[in-house]
């Protein structure tokens, strides 16, 4: 029988210990992740639930729900209007498209990429002989890391453009304090003393280039060539590691396949409206989506809290720069090249979701303008491409993904066509009842398994797929006229501007859709008789209403605390700022709460 060793957390013998009070063999078989300080670290869990069997019989209703609505939308018995009809089709063929793979994906998603030779590489990761040896049972931070019996030397680059100094000093801190030896890097595109003092204080590296080349990959690159470790992780500034991040991905690289561990994006500020949206709108991707993409090797990098093979990066001629969505196109790259990648759910950092309506939007704009760039520039089903069957589609399926939000445009203007012309996208003789038992075996399944896997339905999630058409559209033209997208911080507030600057197509819509509706409720009453498609424009209304009475709230309490700010007793001395600065009193104050999205 063992027990802890009270002052190394490693199990120690009776009857034959070592000079250490350890025997030797129980040194070098001990996980990594057992042997840290206080407090006594566990495991971090997963946040994924692929293996339970209750998902995978929703996972399959759902696809039955969907193949059933296909089947009824493509009946020619169903068909109305043409013009209605086609957009009501190219709209839910998008849709049931990206169900459908997204189902596939979700059921292959069940294997854990953590096999025999990974634990079996996480139990010697740190040699605890010679921690004891030099003393560093409590300085977790230096622990010298192997790979076998090799050293693994690792770099950690923590990527800065104008981020608040807090918000920084809290992802360089506990970069510092990851378990492991390390070299901390700050690699400041913003290029500001500020910041340089920061890192100087902190005890990191500090990194500035002399242009913005190549934006976040050009910056990294850069780094690439004054740094020498084999492996380097790449966190934004405002993402905060846990200490065991590499004690959980290192181990991977085990296989010399392995290009990167990536690792979800967790938020903390799931504090307004459009954090939570924006958050969860995430979720099922991280937690079903990217595992499922393992059993293909098509996980694909998301930019932050992912760890890199330095070999694998210079093998594709390093980070792509062509692009803002460099971490998709390096994944490509990698996979093309045959390297394999990992994807982990597993929470190893916690950052900042978009809070406002000008964050939200630059960052799907950004991400948008990447998945199109892709879908028109490198098409992944070309013969060109050197992926494998699996990889194509996966591909393909995030490339078309931001389709999916312009299909809520074409479908806001199927009740308008109805009530102003009395064209209708179904047959007349199709009753209200068969359309809503088809359309509820589609949309009602996806909110129930949405439920079932986050615990809860997020009428936020909706009200941004259904109010951010304008973003994809605008990235979809981008790409098609080659307008190249500027980068910004996601949680920069130094430069906060009025929501509805970012707005105004929608807007105009929610005006349009009002009107309408009080056109339809008129109608109605005159006939005396309500119809599908009044109750279906009156909902829609209602959806971009709620997110236009967010910009609302969130304009006015901007307003609120730049006047609390004039107020000379909240005057600070110049140059120093909070990661609260903007946030409301109350909302400082409000709970917050870790949610994988993401």
């Amino acid at each position: 029988m063992t027990s802890l060793h009270p002052s190394l957390g490693v199990p120690a013998t009776p009857g034959s210990p070592s000079e250490d009070g350890v025997p030797p063999e129980a040194m070098h078989r001990i996980p990594t992740h057992q042997l840290a300080t206080h407090p006594y670290p566990a495991r971090p869990a997963s946040a994924g639930h692929a293996h339970s069997p209750s998902l995978v019989m929703l996972v399959l209703i759902a696809t039955v729900g969907i193949l059933a609505y296909a089947n009824f939308l493509l009946n020619p018995a169903s068909r109305g209007d043409w013009l209605p009809y086609s957009l009501v089709i190219v709209a839910e063929s998008i849709l049931i498209f990206q169900a459908l793979l997204s189902m596939w994906t979700i059921l292959s998603g069940s294997t854990d990429p953590r096999e025999f030779n990974f634990h079996q590489a996480q139990a010697t990761l740190v040699h605890t002989r010679s921690v004891a040896r030099d003393g560093l049972q409590n300085r977790p931070e230096r622990w010298p890391l192997h790979l076998g019996d090799q050293p693994a030397t690792v770099d950690v680059f923590i990527t800065t453009y104008g981020e608040d100094l807090d918000v920084i000093r809290s992802t360089v801190t506990a970069a510092r304090q990851m378990h492991g030896e390390h070299l901390t890097w700050v690699l400041d595109d913003g290029r500001s003393d500020d910041v340089r003092d920061l890192a100087a204080e902190l005890g990191v590296r500090y990194l500035r280039r002399l242009s913005s080349n190549g934006a976040k990959a050009g910056n990294v690159n850069h780094a690439l060539t004054v740094s020498s470790a084999q492996y380097f992780v790449i966190f934004d500034a405002d993402f905060v590691p846990k200490p065991e991040f590499l004690i959980e991905t290192l181990p991977f690289f085990i296989d010399d396949r392995v290009a990167f561990v990536q690792t979800p994006q967790a938020y903390g500020n799931l504090h307004n409206v459009i954090s939570r949206g924006a958050g969860y709108m995430q979720a099922v991707f991280y937690r079903f989506i990217q595992p499922g993409r393992n059993r293909f090797n098509a996980a694909f990098c998301v930019g932050t809290n992912v760890i890199f093979r330095r070999d694998a990066i210079n093998d594709v001629g390093g980070m792509y720069t062509d692009s803002k969505s460099e971490d998709v196109w390096t994944s490509l790259k990698l996979h093309e090249r045959g390297w394999k990648t990992i994807y982990i759910p597993t929470v190893l950092a916690t950052g900042h979701a978009p809070d406002t309506v000008e964050a939200y939007t630059k960052q799907q704009l950004r991400w948008a303008t990447g998945g199109f760039e892709i879908l028109l520039q490198s098409n992944p089903l070309s013969p060109r491409r050197r992926l494998t069957f699996d990889q194509r589609l996966q591909y393909l399926v995030t490339a078309s993904f931001y389709l999916t939000g312009i299909a809520p445009l074409l479908l806001l203007l199927v009740p308008p066509l109805e009530i102003y012309f009395d064209l209708r996208p179904m047959n007349i003789s199709t009753t209200v009842v068969t359309w809503l038992l088809y359309y509820a075996g589609f949309y009602l399944m996806q909110v129930v398994l949405a439920f079932y896997t986050m615990g809860s339905f997020r009428w936020e999630t909706l009200m941004l797929a259904t109010a951010s058409f304008p973003i994809y559209v605008a990235a979809l033209v981008n790409v098609l006229v080659g307008k190249e997208q500027h980068w910004s911080a996601t949680g920069n507030r130094s430069k906060a501007a009025s929501p509805f600057n970012f707005m105004i197509p929608q807007v105009l819509f929610f005006v349009f859709l009002l009107l309408t509706s009080v056109v339809a409720v008129w109608r109605d009453l005159t006939i005396g008789t309500l119809t599908l498609a009044t109750a279906w424009n009156v909902t829609n209304t209602l959806i971009l209403g709620t997110f236009v009475g967010t910009a609302l709230h969130e304009s006015h309490s901007a307003r609120r605390v730049r006047a609390m700010a004039r107020r000379p007793e909240a005057r600070r001395p110049s140059g120093i700022r909070t990661a609260a600065d903007g946030v409301p009193a109350s909302i400082q104050a409000a709970p917050t709460r870790e949610v994988v999205p993401s």
